[in-house]
Parts: C-alpha cells; sequence; structure tokens
C-alpha cells in the first residue's frame, strides 16, 4: 500500500461510525506512518462528518420515523441515547460537550457529539468548536496510548 493511501485510509477510517479517531489511531500507528500525520489526518477525517451530521440527522430522524418498524424504533432509541449522554451537556453546557467527545471512550466521539449537540439545539457555529478541540484531544491521548509519551512531546 503506498504512502498515500495509507494516509487515505486512515482518514476514512476515522470518517466511520463507532471507530472514528480511535481505531484511526491505532491503524496509522500499525502502518508505520508518522505520529504527527496519524494525528492530523485522523483528526480531519473525524470531522468531515459533523457538520453534516448536525446538518441532516433530524431530517434523516423525521424519515426514519415515517418508516414502519425498526427504522421507527432505531429514532427513537438513538434520541433516547442522545439524551442520556447529554446529560454532562445539560450539566456543563460547552465543557460538557468538549468532555464527551474528548474521553476516548465507545460511545463518545464527534458523532456522538454532533449527535448530542442537535438534539439539544446547539448551533453549529457553537459546537463544532468544542467538538473540535474534543477530537483534536482524544487524537492526541490516542497518539501517546499508542505511540508512546517520548514519541507524541
Amino acid at each position: 500500500m503506498s504512502y498515500v493511501t495509507q494516509l487515505l485510509a486512515t482518514m476514512a477510517l476515522a470518517m466511520v461510525p463507532v471507530i472514528e479517531l480511535r481505531g484511526a489511531v491505532p491503524v496509522g500507528v500499525s502502518m508505520g506512518l508518522p505520529v504527527w500525520q496519524v494525528l492530523i489526518v485522523s483528526v480531519i477525517g473525524n470531522m468531515i462528518p459533523v457538520p453534516f451530521i448536525m446538518l441532516f440527522i433530524r431530517k434523516i430522524f423525521d424519515w426514519m420515523e415515517r418508516q414502519s418498524g425498526w427504522l421507527a424504533r432505531k429514532v427513537v432509541w438513538l434520541e433516547k441515547r442522545a439524551r442520556a449522554k447529554g446529560e454532562i451537556l445539560r450539566k456543563y453546557e460547552l465543557l460538557g460537550l468538549y468532555i464527551l467527545v474528548a474521553i476516548p471512550l465507545p460511545g463518545t466521539g464527534a458523532w456522538t457529539g454532533a449527535l448530542v449537540a442537535t438534539i439539544f439545539d446547539l448551533r453549529i457555529k457553537t459546537a463544532f468548536p468544542a467538538i473540535l478541540l474534543g477530537v483534536i484531544t482524544a487524537g492526541l491521548i490516542m497518539c501517546t496510548v499508542s505511540y508512546g509519551v517520548a514519541a507524541v512531546f
């Protein structure tokens, strides 16, 4: 696999829900890419879906709710999950959104942060910087874990 293909694969993996940056960084590490390049392409890849999620998720949910059965139940489940994750947002506002995105654990990240921000009616220009800082923080944590402290700093 060429160097550019490895970078693009890392970026693309960071765009995938659930995997996001938390999975893209270790993959980039395993391919032998430099830490700063893995961090940059993973952050970019993880942030690409955020504005689209915030702009279109309500319309997608509305369409899904009009469908019968499984899709409507999935929307209810996703909204319930987002509201539960959003308790930190309700308590700490934008700091809570940052924390939700920054902690590199399953069920957190840019996708969840964008969904929670949308459910709580935050505007993109307000939520995007908090999500971006959270993604960068998560990226630094994952790079530190993947590469070791000495390689990152």
